[in-house]
């Protein structure tokens, strides 16, 4: 494997090379993708949030004297800062933790096991093509320059 400098082609930033010598693009297409699952996800959520307080008006603390409503809220409010975080390289990562965390949530939603895994296939779906557009992107863009 060889290495390369990083080159700049306005938003995208071509800085590590894969073991068949290509350049891993860092573009905006995937990150965008996965910020708007994860915007439309802590939508629902919330919504979750507010199904297990109207189901358990009466909720008992489960976690550090949290009720499941309040944790919800939290992970929704979670979700949204992750969803800001996407251009960091941390971001996918912190992405799959919080699909994680809402198949989870099913513990007190059994519905939010299903949705929890609806959003992590599409979640995983949309950070395969992300990446394959943003390779096409960047093969375009060192086409031109050439």
């Amino acid at each position: 494997m060889r290495t390369i400098e990083p080159q700049h082609l306005g938003a995208l930033t071509l800085s590590r090379v894969t073991s068949d010598d290509q350049a891993r693009p860092q573009g905006k297409f995937t990150w965008r993708m996965l910020a708007a699952v994860l915007g439309g996800e802590s939508l629902v959520i919330f919504f979750g949030a507010l199904a297990v307080r109207g189901l358990q008006p009466d909720q008992e603390p489960v976690v550090a004297g949290l009720t499941p409503f309040v944790l919800m809220t939290a992970l929704a409010v979670a979700t949204l800062v992750v969803a800001g975080l996407m251009k960091r390289p941390a971001g996918p990562g912190l992405g799959l933790f919080v699909q994680v965390l809402v198949i989870m949530s099913g513990i007190w939603l059994s519905m939010m096991i299903l949705i929890g895994l609806i959003f992590a296939a599409l979640y995983l779906y949309c950070l395969k093509v992300g990446r394959r557009i943003d390779r096409e992107q960047a093969a375009r863009a060192l086409d031109r320059e050439k």
